[in-house]
């Protein structure tokens, strides 16, 4: 069986970021968010919490700035805010910029990831691809998140299993908000096309959340 997990990173950064992510989960492909709980926009997963049932909300955790000695406060003061603007704990865990992956935090995250028992990016039976993205080497490069190279990607990389396909939905409305800005855009529309929908169905390829996960596929063997 072939299932496609597809999270929109950034829930909280902005406004016009948290409208795209839900128009992508709405009109489009998308099943899982990541909420960046200390943004000015984070209040807003408070209603799609309610709103949005089927969506999964996961915690994406801001370490880029914090002291190692100081990143165990850090966890539990960002899961304690999540569980205030949500009601309930998060479906998995992540962190902006990849930076529980560091390895000197990625230790602790790992270790407070078990003890939560939440499944944490990477290390997760859902394998991530991070490969659908519209910046590198400084330059843009639309042509990497189009409906054509959303399917490319996924005839590369979608087999049997449990596979997360990160994406940064959103509408920005400031140039000052993110350098990831008009790609946001394009990422939108192909997330929201219904050539990739019936592309997916086509492949045998069934979409779920992290909510959706069998227990048994929550962590890694």
């Amino acid at each position: 069986m072939k299932w496609l997990i597809v999270t929109g990173d950034d829930f909280g950064a902005s406004l016009g970021i948290n409208r795209g992510i839900l128009e992508a989960h709405r009109n489009g492909i998308l099943t899982s968010t990541s909420v960046l709980v200390h943004r000015a926009a984070s209040f807003a997963v408070t209603d799609v919490a309610r709103s949005c049932p089927d969506l999964s909300l996961g915690l994406h955790l801001e370490l880029d700035r914090v002291e190692p000695t100081r990143v165990p406060d850090q966890l539990d003061d960002q899961l304690q805010r999540f569980v205030e603007l949500v009601g309930a704990a998060p479906t998995h865990v992540d962190s902006h910029h990849d930076v529980h992956r560091d390895p000197r935090v990625a230790p602790q995250v790992h270790a407070w990831a078990d003890q939560q028992g939440l499944p944490l990016r990477g290390f997760s039976r859902a394998r991530n691809v991070s490969r659908f993205y519209g910046q590198w080497g400084g330059c843009s490069h639309p042509e990497q998140i189009s409906v054509a190279g959303l399917l490319a990607l996924v005839d590369a990389e979608v087999g049997e299993g449990i596979i997360e396909l990160i994406c940064h939905p959103g509408y920005v409305e400031s140039e000052f908000e993110t350098s990831y800005a008009a790609e946001r855009e394009i990422e939108l529309r192909t997330l929201c096309s219904d050539a990739v929908r019936q592309g997916l169905l086509a492949r045998g390829i069934h979409l779920i959340g992290f909510r959706d996960m069998p227990a048994e596929a929550a962590t890694a063997s």
